[in-house]
């Protein structure tokens, strides 16, 4: 099966638009942060037969900040 592969920034900005191609095309998408494969998104159909899609989504980071850091520095106004 032909996957295509994305940004998690790209996703981030024009999620509705690729979630909504995902479904047109039924071509899964690799979601990527620093080059590396964090989730896939595939057509709900195309789940394994016979299988509830409950707990399906993991997350893949060993911690919240690692999984929400954009590695920018900033400063806290105030």
């Amino acid at each position: 099966m032909q996957e295509r592969t994305v940004m998690a920034s790209t996703f981030k900005a024009r999620c509705l638009a690729l979630l909504d191609q995902v479904e047109l095309d039924r071509v899964p998408l690799i979601i990527t942060k620093r080059g590396r494969p964090i989730a896939r998104l595939m057509p709900i159909d195309d789940a394994p037969s016979g299988r509830s899609t409950f707990g399906s989504v993991r997350l893949v980071a060993e911690s919240d900040a690692a999984y929400y850091s954009t590695d920018e520095p900033w400063e806290s106004p105030g």
